[in-house]
């Protein structure tokens, strides 16, 4: 933030810090993640810590009086898919998408104009373009989203298998652990969890869990560990090569977000003003 705000934390401002400031310019963002199983290797808690470490990493890079402000994380999100497996926390797709557009909404009430959901939960990637959208038709705000698994390359790492199908506990997640929070990660349990979707993919078959044709699945239809991919190839020094690919790939958006003329989005045509207006 604006370098004469002791902190780039919404939540350790003071009221008066809002509304002494225009606020139009600033960049809200909000980190959503998850609680839940990420098989027998990793803990509950990898999309939140992953999410929070690729965001520490954006931020160190921008400069100091770039026009951003950084919601409390809410770490629980849509994980209904991993409800087979104990210690899993979900929230509807009906609260979830209400939680998330009322706190937009309270940004909106400051001036803000701009919010950004930075998601580490793959399974919640529809719902958060569906309330990307709701922001916009009903407060006119510039709504992005983004993930740092969909902005960053990883088939050089793990060869082009892995990277189409290690999609949850699989050597993307758990190298970034291992970067991140070695402390967290069960090196003893670490295995090849092959998703069924390779052997489809071997017979010819269009149906993916993640791809351009895909199907309501739960993870022990892909596993029955719960994990999707070869964990074996992890390293810390893979995960700190992602961790510089997504950091710098968000501060990029973050910047191109902050500079964006919101004025650019249009009015509704027909209705009074400032209704569907980025007013």
């Amino acid at each position: 933030m604006a370098r004469d705000l002791p902190s780039r934390l919404w939540m350790d401002l003071t009221t008066e810090d809002f509304a002494t400031r225009d606020m139009s310019g600033v960049v809200a963002v909000l980190p959503v993640a998850a609680v839940e199983q990420h098989g027998p290797h990793l803990p509950l808690s990898v999309d939140a810590r992953i999410g929070s470490g690729v965001l520490d990493a954006a931020l160190a890079m921008l400069d100091d009086d770039a026009p951003v402000l950084v919601l409390p994380q809410l770490p629980v999100g849509k994980s209904d898919e991993h409800t087979a497996f104990a210690g899993t926390l979900t929230i509807s797709h009906q609260t979830l998408a209400r939680v998330w557009f009322d706190i937009a909404e309270s940004v909106h009430r400051t001036g803000c104009r701009r919010i950004l959901f930075v998601n580490s939960h793959g399974g919640q990637r529809a719902l958060i373009d569906i309330v990307c959208r709701d922001i916009r038709v009903k407060l006119g705000m510039m709504a992005v989203n983004a993930a740092w698994f969909s902005m960053v390359r990883q088939d050089d790492l793990f060869g082009p298998t892995e990277a189409g199908h290690g999609i949850h506990g699989g050597a993307a997640e758990t190298s970034l652990m291992l970067r991140l929070h070695p402390d967290l990660v069960r090196p003893s349990a670490i295995a090849n969890f092959p998703p069924v979707t390779i052997a489809w993919e071997d017979a010819g078959s269009t149906l993916t869990a993640e791809g351009a044709v895909g199907f309501g699945w739960q993870a022990q239809d892909l596993h029955p560990s719960g994990a999707c991919g070869d964990a074996r190839l992890a390293t810390a020094d893979a995960g700190g090569i992602l961790l510089d690919r997504s950091a710098a790939a968000l501060a990029r958006l973050i910047g191109e977000l902050a500079a964006f003329p919101v004025e650019r989005l249009q009015r509704s045509p027909g209705f009074p003003p400032g209704l569907g207006a980025a007013a």
